[in-house]
């Protein structure tokens, strides 16, 4: 297995010791810490495998896949763990896993008719904000802006972007789901 593909499941095994540490952070700050430090790590890993497998040119369908999941499993999980101790809304959950599933579907559908859904610009920005946005929420920054913390406002950005994201791609990709059958 090459290191790009490692780093990617690095990033799946570290998905439930980062819900553990957040399910922990509710007794005890130093859980809150480690949990934003391995959820911090294991973002990494997403920019370090991309990287990695653009540069020895060693892309494979194996790595797109194991990355796509591993992305998706992380932020799920964290953002499951943040909802069930009360520090994340689940409407920001529903919407950001919402888009997920929606952009796997359009993915799926232009896979069947032998189509991609290639990653864009706005999917990099959404994966960044996203895992700032998060990070900023497991470690619980005790810093008001207005009526809401600053991880609260950083979720709120994370969605407008998740949105803007899930846009772009049906904008571009509507042909793919609107094409009618040939009989």
């Amino acid at each position: 297995m090459s290191i790009p593909n490692l780093l990617a499941v690095t990033r799946l095994v570290l998905t439930p010791v980062v819900m553990v540490l957040i399910l922990q952070s509710t007794d005890s700050r130093a859980y809150a810490l480690a949990g934003a430090v391995v959820f911090g790590v294991a973002a990494l890993t997403d920019f370090a495998d991309g990287y990695l497998a653009r540069r020895w040119r060693i892309t494979t369908t194996l790595g797109a896949f194991l990355d796509t999941v591993a992305d998706k499993v992380l932020i799920t999980g964290a953002l499951i763990a943040l909802v069930e101790i009360g520090t994340t809304s689940s409407w920001i959950a529903f919407v950001i896993i919402g888009r997920e599933i929606a952009i796997m579907g359009l993915r799926s559908v232009a896979a069947l008719g032998q189509g991609t859904v290639p990653p864009s610009i706005w999917g990099k920005w959404k994966a960044t904000v996203q895992f700032v946005a998060i990070l900023f929420a497991i470690a619980i920054f005790d810093v008001n802006i207005g009526p809401l913390r600053l991880d609260e406002w950083m979720l709120i950005v994370a969605v407008v972007v998740t949105l803007l994201s899930a846009g772009d791609y049906f904008s571009k990709f509507r042909g793919v789901i609107s094409r009618r059958d040939r009989a």
